[in-house]
Formats: structure tokens, C-alpha cells, sequence
């Protein structure tokens, strides 16, 4: 028997049969009175794992206490002091704070997600960011992503001029892959609003390697360049056919969805992949179908996939229909894409670390027609244009990032970090602002700049009492 404080206040969400025909909003927010009783649940452990847990260290306990309380006004204020991307994390998070409340040990965690969630949407989240005194020193951020932008704000915050170039139209990076059932399209409106007040210019359609370098920026008199530019390109099938009309790398075809331009798909769509953006291409794909049909082709099993349980379990309530241990063999078709073979696999048996690999079952092919094919088998950074020197390379998490210690590169002057999400990227953008502001100072005979008061109060920061530090690494 579970006592009141197990029990999650229900959180509400469409139904699989009327959300799947269109981009509406999924999951609905607590009302105030709701988020109380759910903040309720909260232990309050003096020990706060779910503060260990996130990667930028978020007051979590902080703020769910405060709604708890009812004092939405303050808790909004406690989820902006580190999370100057809160109205979209608020929805876009994997929530590793959720994973390491202890409530979930006997039932489920407290929805610190969606108490964030409604700490925004009920307390007075207009806020305005101020820097400290102005440095006279200018840095340049390379990627108008999340990284991008926690970095710019950590600089700018501490009195640096900061000057995001981001290559694409509109900022976000791969947020704007998101789908609009998850994230409408206001929330990264809403988080850069309140940079407002700092010393931060953004420039679209600025591609590097092709308009710019970091070592040209350094000569024009950045003294600092962070290079975040993430895995904006797709990893191809490497298979024959995939120059056909038809075949849609994942992360632009979720974009120009987003952008209301969709290309148009059929009413056969198979995604080739078991990640997250392959469940996003997919639910969006079954939107665009008006009723049709969407296949997901993974080459292992469903145990094995790398997307978050709770986007596959959602996936399949949609109706959408997965075939396990495939892997695309050729995509056929005259004019443009007919259908894809599928070479059938097996689960060898588990190697040293425990792994099984997935190996072809011999003279075993099938053929699934369809009308488009979007391929979601992973990104990978353009660095396309980057000086050797830098000796960028792709991290532990995937994004391109300096090997030397603070992310520093073989050009000194010049930091490269990311992420596996939104929120490791900016922590990981955290780490190299500092190690940016540390790199500045020490040239200029000046000490490091901590973190000042987000919105220019002269308390500090409050530190949350027992955290003694993450426990994630890089």
C-alpha cells in the first residue's frame, strides 16, 4: 500500500487518438493547486540528490519547497538563478533529477519537471538578467545553441560583451527539432527575453569554417572564441538509394516541420532508427500521414534502444508499428523511394562488457514499402572549415570539444564543449566559461569572475544547504 505522499498528483496529457492528427500541446500543466499537493510529496532530504543529479546543479528541493508553500513568485525566481533556459527545460528536460528522487523508490518521483513547470506559469518569470560592471573585454560563442547560449550567459552576466554567431536562421540549435506538441515555439522566446538586459548580440546565417573562423575572430579582437557548435549534421545510412527523392535526414525534416513547411511524405513512412529524434520523426510523421501508416526500423531490440522509455511507450501509443532487428539493406524505387530492404538480425551473445551486438541472419531480407524514409541513425558535428590545430574532437558525449584542460584547444584564446542534451550542453558550457573568464583574467593580471548575482541583488547566490557536489561526470 502506497501512502498519500507515493501518490503522484495525476498529470494530465491528450489522448493517443485524438493527439496523433495534430501539433497540439500533449501534456497540460498542473494547476496551482495541484502543484502544491504534488510539492508536498517532496521529502525534503538533507541530502539532495535531485540537486546532485542535474547537470547545471538546479536548486530543485528550493523551488519545490517554495511551491509547496504557495510562493510561485519566489520559486520562479529560484529555477532562473541557474537556468536561464528554464520555460523550455521545463518541458524539454529528461528530468535526471526525477531519476534520482528517492520517492521513486517506493512509487513515483515527485514531477519535478512539471513543478518547474508551473513555478514559471504561475509565478512572475518576466524577469530581467543584469551584469555586473562592464569588463571592456568581448568574447565570440560560435553556436547559438544551448551550450551557445548558457555560455554567453555566464560571460555576460560576469560584465563580458558577448557575440553569439549562430548558421542557421533562428537559434536554439537542435531544440528547434523539437516537435510543437512537445515545445510550441514561445518557450525559447520567452528564455531569450530575458536576456534582454546584457550585453549580447546575436547574429543569424553566420556559418563558421565558411564566413569566419575562431582564429579570425581572434584576430579581429575577441579575446576569447567558445566554439559550440554541437552535431548539427546527420550520419547517413550508407546505403544504396539514399539519393533518392524521398529520404529525409531526421533533424532537418523536423525543422521545416516546425517551420510549417513539411516536405511532403505520403501515406508510407518507415524511420530508420531507435533514438529519441527517431520517435520525434516519427510521431510527427504519423501527423503529417493524415491516417497513414509509419513503420520505426531499429536493428536491435526494444530493450536495447537508446530513446527515453517514456518517448517509446508514447511512440507506440500513437499506433505507430516497429520492426526490430532490421537493417536497412538498399532503398528502392524508380522515380523516388518505393519501399526499403531490411537484412533480418540477431542478438549475438554478449561480449565481455555484457553487450550483444546485432549480426545478419543469412539469406533473411524484407521488403516494407513506403513512400518516404527518414533517416535517424545519430548526428555528428560539421567541422568542416576547422584548423587542424584546434585538434577538435568529438567527446565523450558527442559534441566537438578542446582536449586540454577548461576545453581549451590547441589555439589558445579558443574553448569547444557540448553535450548529449540541453542541460549537459549548458553544463558543459558552464565549465568553459569559467575557464574562458579564468584564461582573460589571468591575461589582464585580474582574478577569476564567479558567477555574480543572476539578477543583480546583493546577496549571493544562495548555495543549497548539503550539496556537496554532482554526481555525474563529463
Amino acid at each position: 500500500m502506497y501512502s498519500y505522499a507515493n501518490k503522484r498528483i495525476r498529470i494530465r496529457e491528450e489522448t493517443p487518438t485524438l493527439r496523433s492528427h495534430d501539433f497540439d500541446e500533449i501534456i497540460h500543466p498542473y494547476s496551482p493547486i495541484e502543484a502544491i499537493r504534488e510539492a508536498e510529496r517532496c521529502n525534503q532530504c538533507a541530502l539532495p540528490y535531485c540537486i546532485e543529479a542535474c547537470p547545471i546543479s538546479q536548486d530543485c528541493r528550493g523551488y519545490v519547497t517554495l511551491i509547496s508553500q504557495g510562493k510561485f513568485d519566489e520559486a520562479a525566481k529560484t529555477v532562473l538563478f541557474a537556468n536561464p533556459m528554464a520555460s523550455s527545460l521545463c518541458k524539454a528536460c529528461y528530468h535526471y533529477c526525477e531519476t534520482a528522487c528517492i520517492r521513486g523508490n517506493r512509487g513515483l518521483p515527485v514531477a519535478i519537471r512539471h513543478l518547474k513547470r508551473a513555478a514559471l506559469e504561475y509565478g512572475d518569470s518576466d524577469l530581467e538578467y543584469a551584469s555586473a560592471a562592464r569588463l571592456g573585454f568581448q568574447v565570440a560563442v560560435i553556436g547559438g545553441g544551448p551550450a551557445g547560449i548558457m555560455a554567453a550567459w555566464e560571460l555576460a552576466l560576469r560584465g563580458y560583451s558577448v557575440t553569439v554567431f549562430e548558421q542557421d536562421s533562428q537559434f536554439g540549435g537542435q531544440m528547434g527539432a523539437i516537435p510543437r506538441y512537445r515545445l510550441d515555439g514561445s518557450e525559447l522566446e520567452k528564455d531569450m527575453h530575458r536576456l534582454r538586459g546584457l550585453d549580447i548580440r546575436f547574429h543569424t546565417g553566420r556559418k563558421a569554417g565558411t564566413d569566419f573562423t575562431p582564429e579570425s575572430l581572434l584576430k579581429e579582437g575577441y579575446e576569447a572564441v567558445y566554439v559550440a557548435i554541437g552535431t548539427s549534421a546527420h550520419r547517413e545510412l550508407g546505403i544504396p538509394g539514399e539519393e533518392k527523392p524521398g529520404v529525409y535526414p531526421a533533424l532537418e525534416f523536423l525543422k521545416e516541420a516546425n517551420r510549417g513547411a513539411p516536405p511532403e511524405v505520403g501515406k508510407r513512412v518507415v524511420v530508420v532508427g531507435g533514438g529519441d529524434v527517431a520517435m520525434d520523426a516519427a510521431r510527427t510523421s504519423l501527423r503529417l500521414t493524415n491516417g497513414g501508416q509509419v513503420v520505426v526500423a531499429y536493428r536491435r531490440t526494444r530493450e536495447e534502444m537508446p530513446a527515453e522509455k517514456e518517448e517509446i511507450k508514447e511512440t507506440v501509443d500513437e499506433g505507430i508499428e516497429f520492426l526490430y532487428l532490421a537493417a536497412p539493406l538498399e532503398i528502392r524505387g524508380k522515380d523516388r523511394v518505393e519501399g526499403v530492404v531490411f537484412q533480418k538480425m540477431k542478438l549475438s551473445e554478449p561480449d565481455a562488457s555484457g553487450r550483444r551486438s546485432p549480426v545478419p541472419i543469412p539469406g533473411e531480407e524484407e521488403f516494407v514499402p513506403c513512400d518516404s524514409v527518414i533517416a535517424a541513425v545519430g548526428q555528428k558535428a560539421d567541422m568542416i572549415g576547422f584548423s587542424r590545430e584546434l585538434g577538435l574532437a568529438a567527446g565523450s558525449q558527442g559534441a566537438p570539444e578542446g582536449k586540454l584542460p577548461g576545453f581549451s584547444t590547441g589555439v589558445e584564446g579558443v574553448f569547444a564543449s557540448g553535450g548529449k542534451s540541453i542541460v549537459f550542453a549548458m553544463a558543459a558550457a558552464t565549465k568553459a566559461a569559467e575557464a574562458i573568464d579564468a584564461y582573460v583574467s589571468r591575461k589582464h593580471g585580474l582574478s577569476p569572475h564567479p558567477r555574480p548575482h543572476p539578477f543583480g541583488d546583493r546577496e549571493s547566490v544562495p548555495v543549497p544547504s548539503g550539496y556537496t557536489g554532482p554526481s555525474w561526470h563529463f
